[in-house]
C-alpha cells in the first residue's frame, strides 16, 4: 500500500480548489491596481490620515498605493491567510482523518512503521502545499507584469516574499498536526484551523497596536510581514529563526507523540 500515493490523491481536490482560490485572489487584488494608483495621492492622504497604530495592525504603515510593491503587499496579507487556513487544514487532518473515521486499526494492522505511515502522510502534505505555494508564484509575477502600467518595480524583494511561502506553510503544518495530537478528538478540521489561522492573524494585529515584542515573537504573520520584506529586501531573521524553531519542535514533538499515542478503532 503506497500510503502517500493514497494521501496525496485523497488532497487532489482540496489543492485544486485553494490554489484557483488564491490565483483569482491575487490577480483580483492586482487588477485593480491601476484604477487605484491613479488616484494613489488621494489614497496616501486618507492613509497618512489613519492612526499609525491601525496600520500596523494590518502592516499597512508606510505602504506606498502608488507603487507595484506596496499594493502586492498589502494583496499578500490577505493571501497569506488563505495559506495558513490550508496548511493547518492539512496539519489537523493529517493524523486525525483515521480517528474520525474509525480506521486506524486497519493502517496500523499494515506492515508498515507508525515513522514511515507520518512521513509518508507529512509528505503528501507538503506536496500539496507547494503545488498552491508555485500557483501563488505563477500568479503574482504573472499579474504585477500584467497590471504595473509599466511601472517599474524591484524583482528581488518580492522573490524574498514569495520564497517565504515554504516555511511560512510549514508552520501552521507542523502546529496543526502537533495540536491534533494533543488534543483528546478532532471531531471537525475546520474549528481548529480557522481559530489557529485567525488567531496567528489577531495576535499580529494586537502586535502592532500595541507595540508588544513579546507578541510578536508568537505569530508568523509578525515573522514575514510583507511590508517589511518588501520594503526592507529583506528577513527579520531573529524572528523568522523563531518560525524554524517552532516548526521543528511540532515535527519532533509530532513523531514522537504519534509513536507513543493509543488510537481509537472501530472495534
Amino acid at each position: 500500500m503506497n500510503i502517500y500515493k493514497h494521501e496525496f490523491k485523497m488532497s487532489n481536490k482540496s489543492v485544486i480548489i485553494w490554489s484557483l482560490a488564491v490565483a483569482f485572489l491575487i490577480i483580483l487584488f492586482l487588477s485593480v491596481f491601476p484604477a487605484f494608483a491613479a488616484d494613489a495621492d488621494l489614497l496616501n492622504e486618507a492613509l497618512a490620515n489613519m492612526p499609525e497604530e491601525l496600520l500596523m495592525a494590518f502592516g499597512m504603515s508606510g505602504i506606498d498605493m502608488a507603487s507595484v510593491l506596496g499594493f502586492y503587499g498589502l494583496a499578500f496579507g490577505f493571501v497569506q491567510v488563505c495559506l495558513a487556513i490550508q496548511a493547518a487544514n492539512y496539519g489537523f487532518s493529517i493524523l486525525s482523518v483515521e480517528e474520525r473515521d474509525l480506521t486506524a486499526d486497519f493502517l496500523l494492522a499494515k506492515p508498515v512503521g507508525r515513522t514511515k505511515i507520518l512521513t509518508s502522510k507529512f509528505l503528501a502534505a507538503l506536496t500539496g502545499l507547494t503545488i498552491t505555494n508555485i500557483v501563488v508564484w505563477v500568479s503574482s509575477l504573472v499579474s504585477m507584469a500584467a497590471f504595473s502600467g509599466g511601472r517599474p518595480w524591484e524583482i528581488e524583494p518580492v522573490l524574498l516574499l514569495l520564497l517565504s511561502i515554504a516555511v511560512f506553510q510549514l508552520f501552521f503544518l507542523t502546529v496543526g498536526m502537533l495540536i491534533s495530537l494533543l488534543v483528546k478528538r478532532v471531531r471537525s478540521v475546520i474549528p481548529f484551523s480557522m481559530a489557529l489561522a485567525f488567531g496567528m492573524y489577531v495576535l499580529n494585529a494586537f502586535a502592532g497596536m500595541l507595540g508588544d515584542v513579546k507578541l510578536e515573537l508568537v505569530t508568523p504573520f509578525k515573522h514575514f510581514e510583507p511590508n517589511y520584506i518588501l520594503s526592507n529586501a529583506a528577513y527579520d531573521l531573529p524572528l523568522v529563526l523563531i518560525t524554524v524553531a517552532v516548526i521543528i519542535i511540532s515535527a519532533v514533538g509530532s513523531y514522537i507523540l504519534y509513536s507513543r499515542k493509543d488510537m481509537r478503532s472501530a472495534v
